[in-house]
């Protein structure tokens, strides 16, 4: 007899699970989008220490009668693919047949369903039919998951911690009510409501729901499209951004998805409006016939490949850039009051369950006025016109992003203290510097000219083996600027002639900067060259922190600000200025009171 024999369907089962179900949030994530196909309007998660004990997702859905409630625990059993070319056209969220039986070789499965005329209940325990009777409910499907992998340790000994677990379910459920807002959902965990929402079919109130009303009221809409792509949501103003990349939700035909390459296209048009590790919030719903993407590339089919992806990449790129040139970016600075939910359990570990229940608590208070404060708006305004000016050149001061600010002094030699009718501003003379600086010297790089300086005395520069290497690969770089460059004995070069632009005061730092970008830069593009050594010339030509400089020169520094294309952020993405409108000034010294 022969080696090979076919495995049975409950071993195959239990190494689906270890493709499909490898965390809590897997077996959340499988029983809502069975959910969301069912046509449900109201999803409710209830959770049991985060989902290690218990999972019970409850739906007001189409249901099943009794022999679809059997056969759907059967492997590759499915409603939604019955032909090779539906498998390429697929408007569903689940497709493959694989969830409900993998869950239910590795726990204990109880379901009810009914598809309103006849229920149905039954319990599958470790892959073992137990139970077929039925049952009282009315309409939808409950499904209770208990005691996920009790029967493979070796997995179960894998599950992080409750808040882990509990993070990777709450940013999951986020992201399903970001991209259903016409759907109720409602997750609790231990009796305690995390998200609730009212399926009014209002992404912004969902914004607000999940990231609290400050952020919602820095949203921008976002509602462009090509020949091939749609795009309909919401970006966030720079100066919302966090650190972790979940904070972008990308929703293709209203499926959650994570691509590092459209991550990548976001970032780059947020390129110098916000720090390098920092990302911005972004909901975003891609519509595209369904024959232009795959979405069969993984078990979790949380990642998909795109047909025609630069014709995508130009339409967010172009349109976030626009979105971005549009508005007036000024932070302003006010008292913050509450606790944002999302963000306290996504990155926080509690001690103890009497404090998480507190921040909780906190947090759902906040979600209780964000629902009020959202009835009595349809939907909440965001001012994308540009500032309006009172000048007699109306021409040139409609082009400006920012009003005339007046200085009245300083603060440490660093921040500029101004006014104007608006109220007060903190600008930080080096970050406004440098963003003006970096304009300039991006535009001289991306257009060269001929005028260049002869030095008197050349600058001699020493490196390392290494880098003289690299560098003496790259000398073209530097003669088509506008450098003279020779070697000089040993691993050393002289610049006889340097462009103009680059100040004489400083021109040592500004070409060792740039040598020391051409050495380090390890993936070489012509563009990203070009805007680092814009950046890091500007912040070596800039005036300094701390570096007194007289009201004149503010004045100067200031007008020039309005004058560049990005006043808001230097080459690094920092602030350059922050306003206290005279409504927070007086709140802030009481001559106002809520």
């Amino acid at each position: 007899m022969g080696k090979i024999e076919v495995m049975s369907e409950n071993l195959a089962n239990k190494i689906a699970a270890g493709e499909v179900v490898e965390k809590c949030m897997n077996v959340v994530k499988e029983l809502v989008e069975n959910s969301i196909d069912a046509n449900s309007t109201e999803i409710k998660i209830n959770l049991i220490d985060s989902g290690v004990k218990e999972i019970t997702v409850t739906d007001n859905g189409i249901g099943m009668d009794k022999d679809d409630a059997l056969l759907a625990f059967s492997r590759h059993a499915t409603s939604k693919v019955k032909s090779l070319e539906d498998l390429f056209y697929i408007n569903s969220l689940g497709f493959r047949g694989e969830a409900l039986p993998s869950i239910a070789a590795v726990s204990l499965v109880d379901m009810k369903t009914s598809n309103g005329s006849v229920g149905t209940h039954v319990v599958i325990d470790g892959g073992e039919l137990k139970t077929v009777e039925s049952s009282d409910l009315k309409t939808g499907t409950k499904i209770t998951v208990k005691n996920l992998f009790y029967n493979t340790p070796v997995r179960l000994k894998y599950l992080r911690n409750l808040y882990t677990e509990l993070a990777n379910i709450t940013e999951y459920v986020d992201k399903m009510a970001l991209s259903f807002p016409n759907i109720r959902f409602t997750l609790i965990n231990n009796e305690k409501i995390l998200l609730n929402t009212d399926g009014s079919n209002s992404l912004l109130k969902v914004i607000g729901n999940v990231y609290g009303m400050d952020i919602a009221k820095k949203m921008i809409e976002v509602n462009k499209s090509n020949e091939d792509y749609e795009l309909k949501g919401y970006i966030s103003y720079p100066e919302c951004a966090k650190s972790s990349k979940s904070n972008i939700n990308i929703l293709v035909n209203g499926r959650a998805i994570k691509n590092n390459e459209i991550n990548r296209i976001i970032l780059d048009s947020y390129h110098s409006y916000i720090p390098d590790g920092k990302v911005p919030i972004i909901v975003l719903n891609i519509n595209v016939d369904p024959i232009l993407i795959d979405v069969n590339v993984h078990p979790t089919k949380m990642d998909i490949k795109f047909s025609k992806m630069d014709t995508l990449k130009d339409l967010l790129s172009k349109t976030i850039k626009e979105k971005l040139e549009k508005i007036n970016l000024i932070p302003e600075a006010k008292p913050v009051n509450y606790v944002e939910h999302y963000d306290y359990i996504k990155d926080n570990t509690f001690e103890d369950n009497s404090s998480k229940e507190k921040e909780i608590d906190n947090g759902n208070k906040v979600i209780e006025e964000l629902s009020l404060s959202f009835e009595n708006d349809e939907k909440m305004e965001v001012n994308e016109e540009k500032v309006s000016y009172q000048s007699s050149d109306k021409s040139d001061e409609d082009t400006l992003r920012i009003k005339k600010m007046y200085p009245i002094g300083a603060i440490d030699a660093t921040y500029i203290v101004a006014e104007n009718e608006d109220g007060m501003y903190l600008i930080d003379q080096h970050a406004a510097a440098e963003r003006i600086n970096y304009e300039k010297y991006l535009d001289k790089l991306s257009h060269h000219d001929n005028e260049t300086i002869d030095l008197l005395v050349p600058i001699k520069i020493e490196l390392t083996k290494k880098d003289f290497i690299i560098l003496k690969e790259h000398f073209d770089i530097l003669t088509e600027m506008g450098f003279t460059v020779e070697e000089f004995g040993i691993n050393t070069i002289i610049i006889r002639t340097h462009p103009y632009w680059i100040p004489k005061d400083r021109a040592d730092d500004c070409i060792r900067k740039m040598i020391d970008i051409i050495t380090t830069e390890e993936d070489f593009s012509s563009e990203k060259f070009i805007d680092r050594i814009a950046a890091g010339v500007a912040c070596k030509a800039s005036v300094r922190a701390h570096e007194v400089i007289s009201l004149t020169d503010m004045e100067d520094l200031l007008e020039r600000l309005r004058h560049v294309k990005n006043p808001f952020t230097c080459a690094h993405g920092r602030p350059t200025i922050i306003s206290y409108s005279y409504y927070e000034l007086e709140k802030m010294f009481k001559r106002i009171q809520d």
